[in-house]
This record gives structure tokens, sequence and C-alpha cells, in this order.
């Protein structure tokens, strides 16, 4: 009787972890801000959120909202209203 073949051993490797980057005042401040709103979101104390997000160069605005069908209108106007300000700050 012949000996069936050895299955050949599956040895994946895993790429490096990827080393934490030292975090400077902008990034916990950003950290720091959205602990808050899970903190609140958790505790019940929240309806609405609305994130706009900008990339590191600049290049790409995102925004990200969740909220009551209601709130809609009120968060845009908000966020609106919050850009012409930011503009302004910036003269």
């Amino acid at each position: 009787m012949t000996e069936p073949a050895p299955e050949p051993t599956r040895i994946l490797t895993f790429p490096q972890a990827v080393p934490a980057a030292p975090a400077d005042e902008n990034t916990a401040s950003m950290i720091e801000v959205l602990q808050e709103q899970l903190r609140l979101a958790r505790e019940g104390k929240l309806r609405s959120v609305a994130v706009v997000s900008v990339s590191s160069d600049g290049a790409s605005i995102g925004t990200q909202w969740s909220c009551t069908h209601g709130d809609i209108s009120s968060l845009i106007g908000k966020l609106t209203v919050l850009a012409h300000d930011m503009m302004a700050a910036r003269k």
C-alpha cells in the first residue's frame, strides 16, 4: 500500500504591525472631541451628529451625519454657518 502524500505546510506571514505614531496636538484634539461625542452618544444625550473631515493635504473634504429625519435641514444649516464662520476667521 502507498503512503498518502504529506500535506503542504500552510504558513502565513503577517505584515509587521504599524508602529504607533506619536500623536501631535492636533491629532490629540480630534481624538478628544470624538471621544466626548461617543460618551454623550452612549449616555443617550445626543440624537444627531454631523462630522466634516478634511484630509491632511486639504484636497478632500467629506461629511458624515447620523440624525433623525427632522434634523437633517437643521444640521445642514449649522454646517453652512460654521463653514462661513471658519472662512471669515481665515482672513
